[in-house]
């Protein structure tokens, strides 16, 4: 057998896609691209697939993986272009290597995560995210299958970072100038923040919605709609501070999946 382990993106309209939804498109896929699966036993074959985690629906990412099991050697280049061209818009398979040493799993230990933040402007995300970071623990509640659920989110809280948005007086021209002739518009931008965070995968999972509710608490920080989040890579913290790549070879390698830099 051979063993191919795969990055692709989730974007666009596909993020309201439940990963149970995303499974049955990527095994249709499979069979239309004639990739040589490798099947499971018993009475109900499935195809050898191993999923590493998932973002929650409504979720974009830059950085999902998943491994295949094959029953003969292919190019995996050659297979990441025809299982691309299989997948629906929105899915698009980034990367394809051959499976190194290890688990996979066991090399994805964080996630660098983008959250834009509308209704909050940067000065006020950066006070919070200084008191979210000051903190020793911050406890959340999140609902799950068994009721309410607390969860420490400042325990899996390695880094975050503010980043500077647009010019809001830039975007205030612009908008009065496009509007000019139309009264019902709105002639202000509303403001919103960036935040990039650095994440533990921990047992529950910390996700972007729990950071937020985090900076509500230490701060009250209301955002003013839901936040738009995107996980843009995976892997290690390696020595300097960055995310080492999971599918490279060398697993302590510093390699950032591309696109993403390696640290900030």
């Amino acid at each position: 057998m051979q063993k191919l382990r795969l990055r692709y993106a989730k974007r666009g309209r596909l993020r309201f896609t439940s990963h149970r939804d995303l499974a049955r498109a990527f095994e249709r896929a499979l069979r239309r691209a004639g990739v040589p699966m490798a099947y499971s036993q018993g009475f109900s074959p499935h195809p050898k697939v191993s999923w590493s985690g998932a973002v929650p629906t409504g979720v974009s990412s830059e950085a999902e993986y998943v491994e295949l099991q094959l029953v003969r050697r292919v190019e995996p280049e050659v297979l990441r272009r025809e299982l691309d061209a299989a997948l629906p818009e929105g899915v698009d398979l980034l990367e394809a290597v051959e499976a190194g040493p290890g688990s996979l799993a066991e090399r994805l230990q964080v996630s660098r995560w983008r959250m834009e933040i509308p209704g909050v402007s940067t000065d006020d995300l950066r006070d919070a995210v200084a008191k979210l970071l000051a903190a020793d623990s911050v406890e959340v509640e999140r609902m799950t299958k068994d009721g309410r659920r607390s969860i420490d989110a400042r325990a899996a809280l390695v880094d975050a970072e503010v980043l500077d948005g647009p010019d809001p007086t830039a975007l205030s021209d612009r908008i009065r100038s496009v509007t000019a002739q139309v009264d019902d518009w709105p002639r202000e931008p509303e403001p919103y923040g960036i935040l990039v965070t650095v994440v533990r995968q921990t047992t529950p999972v910390v996700r972007p919605d729990d950071v937020l509710s985090a900076l509500q608490v230490v701060a009250g920080l209301a955002p003013s709609a839901a936040l738009r989040a995107t996980r843009l890579a995976q892997g290690r913290l390696d020595d300097s501070g960055g995310l080492a790549d999971p599918l490279a070879q060398d697993s302590g390698g510093g390699r950032s999946p591309a696109g993403v830099p390696a640290a900030g």
